[in-house]
């Protein structure tokens, strides 16, 4: 770690705090950083992240915050080297706050994951993941899905021509899982009712060769403007974008084949991709979010036709956010009925069909995620 590089990385660290997560403070930082070269900005991310991810062995150490990203790095050094070098117990107080093991289950596999550098993965569009690993040098195919990519070089993804001609998109594995259970038939007719940024919106239309038709909507105006950049870039037209608060008021009457409802959650199934949250989020949180995302799936539910499908996902593993908010749906709402998910495959082996599935980090090498289906009853 290079001088400069520390300078920078403290000063991000030095910067983050509830209200601004360590990506937010990194974007300022490096924007107000000219004439760094990319390595080096590529250093100055992953040493931040690094020090959030080791932060529950440094909280106690005394000394700057320089002396604790040394600390962090050997310590990262020894556990890639050796992962049995940090013992479980070590894991359980020091890798997670102390009231996950009250909202989840808390594995030792899902420990390890946790320290453990995130792989980069990319979502290429239908059947061009062999023409684009032979133009881009350090891309390796999932035995999971076709379409899904491990990038390992060191090129800058944003400046090839092929990301700027919207052949691929960085899309974490666990993510597009997700537009594959959803399964989408070109013709018909999807609601995204959490679109965000896009990027699942994205797979549906990929999986709908274009055709038919997405709704797209979110609470944030700013989100759906970049989604407008993200489709035009990629060339995905079958979608209509409207702002939605998710209140009982719909933006549209519509009848859907498919509604997806990502819901915004307290994103525990990123810790390993986001350390600095694992020390922001709290169990107010996870509370909060659960009554947001009942309330979510109450009120797309009567935009789903008979016979459609109805999918909720999250990126968090907690109890709250999951089989909780799935449970209290079927208690509401007889009117649909569990739908099995499609058929999975999981480090090599299948997984039996059912209609909730929860996707752990060390399962794929991506985020956690819970998946789960329903159809709306024909009668």
């Amino acid at each position: 770690m290079s001088y400069l590089v520390q300078e920078i990385a403290a000063e991000v660290i030095r910067s983050t705090s509830r209200d601004k997560p360590a990506d937010t403070a990194l974007r300022e930082v490096l924007k107000q950083t000219r004439n760094l070269a990319p390595f080096d900005a590529t250093e100055v991310s992953k040493t931040v992240f690094l020090y959030y991810r080791w932060h529950g062995w440094l909280r106690d150490e005394r000394g700057g915050v320089e002396g604790k990203m040394r600390l962090a790095l050997r310590l990262a050094e020894r556990f890639r080297a050796n992962p049995a070098s940090v013992p479980i117990a070590e894991l359980r107080v020091k890798a997670v706050p102390a009231w996950t093991a009250e909202q989840m289950e808390v594995s030792d596999d899902w420990l390890r994951s946790l320290q453990r550098e995130p792989k980069l993965w990319l979502r290429v569009k239908r059947g061009q993941a062999s023409s684009l690993m032979d133009k881009l040098p350090g891309t390796h195919v999932s035995p999971t899905f076709p379409e899904a990519l491990v990038y390992e070089g060191e090129t800058d993804l944003f400046k090839t021509p092929e990301f700027q001609a919207g052949e691929f998109e960085i899309q974490d594995i666990s993510s597009q899982a997700v537009g594959v259970f959803c399964n989408p038939k070109p013709g018909e007719t999807w609601w995204d009712a959490c679109a965000g940024e896009g990027g699942k919106l994205l797979h549906l239309s990929d999986l709908m060769q274009n055709k038919g038709l997405i709704w797209a909507s979110d609470r944030a105006a700013w989100r759906l403007q970049k989604l407008k950049r993200r489709t035009a870039r990629a060339k995905a037209f079958n979608y209509r974008a409207a702002f939605w608060d998710g209140g009982a008021k719909l933006p549209t009457k519509t009848k859907f084949d498919g509604v997806l409802v990502d819901a915004p959650c307290s994103g525990v199934g990123t810790w390993q991709r986001n350390p600095h949250a694992r020390w922001t989020t709290t169990t107010e949180d996870v509370k909060e979010l659960a009554e947001v995302q009942k309330r979510l799936l109450t009120n797309v539910a009567m935009s789903v036709k008979p016979g459609g499908k109805l999918i909720y996902s999250v990126c968090t593993l907690t109890r709250a956010e999951t089989s909780e908010v799935a449970e209290a749906f079927n208690r509401m709402h007889p009117e649909f009925a569990p739908l099995a998910l499609p058929d999975f495959q999981s480090n090599g082996r299948a997984l039996p069909s059912a209609a909730t599935l929860t996707i752990w980090p060390q399962d794929l090498g991506g985020n956690g995620m819970f998946v789960t289906a329903w159809q709306r009853k024909k009668s």
